[in-house]
């Protein structure tokens, strides 16, 4: 895939990208076995283990977490009022969405509690075990996961044909929760509203965006401040998983939204398998 060839072009030293379809991998460049931070992409996977959960019966989304008044489902789309760190919140549930760490740590302890197992070995058993990955989690559930572009790459079939719970729940998931909340997307402004999912960043009409003109509005997925990219684009049938060993910022901002508009009009243009 000529569009990978890009990173070469990037201020990195080290970064590896890779392109899935439900099927299996259509393209990938760089060293796929390199275990590199996935920073707050590792949301997602916090995200999956705590639908899981849901499925399971070990949590209700709808039941009481973090702050008063607000559930597992306010944690999971940054609308609990909890700052970005700290535990005080600074709005009541449901009013704005503010980008909050401090959230998926709070989500990752009420699930840790209902399992009664710490939330590592939750995330591993629900998650990354079933999905054969390597990758492991060292830190905050927020952005602790530190794994190979071959487990990312993974986790985007994952979310284009889940096995580990049912469609329908996948599809609450990356529906609106919340709708018209305004916020900060972190890097790129105040955007009114600011819809998010279930622990997914959903494209919607956002502009700017750190994917391209061409993603579809079903777009979904998270970016990481270590340079770590998943979005998951269900119209088009792929997902694209980037990892660097460089901060994300302007540098990203400009390459990563050219990158998908590429990678979406060669695998458009293409023969390969959807």
């Amino acid at each position: 895939m000529e569009a990978l060839r890009q990173v070469e072009e990037w201020p990195v030293r080290r970064a590896a990208l890779g392109v899935t379809s439900a099927e299996g991998t259509i393209a990938r460049r760089g060293d796929a076995t390199a275990p590199l931070p996935w920073a707050s992409v590792t949301k997602l996977a916090t995200a999956l283990a705590a639908l899981v959960a849901a499925e399971e019966g070990v949590v209700d989304l709808d039941e009481t977490a973090g702050p008063p008044g607000s559930t597992f489902r306010h944690l999971l789309s940054h609308a609990s009022g909890l700052p970005p760190e700290g535990e005080t919140p600074i709005t009541k549930p449901g009013a704005r969405r503010i980008y909050s760490n401090a959230g998926f740590e709070v989500l990752a302890e009420q699930v840790a509690a209902a399992a009664e197992m710490p939330f590592g070995d939750y995330l591993r058993e629900a998650v990354l075990a079933p999905l054969q990955l390597a990758a492991s989690l060292d830190g905050s559930p927020a952005s602790g996961i530190v794994g190979a572009l071959g487990d990312l790459v993974a986790l985007g079939r994952e979310l284009l044909r889940p096995t580990l719970i049912a469609p329908e729940t996948l599809a609450e998931a990356t529906a609106v929760a919340f709708p018209g909340l305004s916020g900060v997307l972190p890097g790129f402004g105040r955007m009114d509203p600011n819809d998010w999912g279930l622990g997914f960043e959903l494209r919607d009409a956002k502009r700017p965006h750190w994917t391209g003109s061409r993603n579809s509005a079903a777009t979904f997925g998270h970016f990481g401040q270590s340079g770590s990219f998943l979005w998951v684009d269900p119209e088009a049938g792929i997902a694209c998983a980037c990892l660097t060993d460089t901060r994300f910022g302007d540098w990203a901002k400009e390459a990563w939204p050219r990158l998908s508009d590429d990678v979406l009009d060669e695998v458009g243009a293409s023969d390969a398998p959807l």
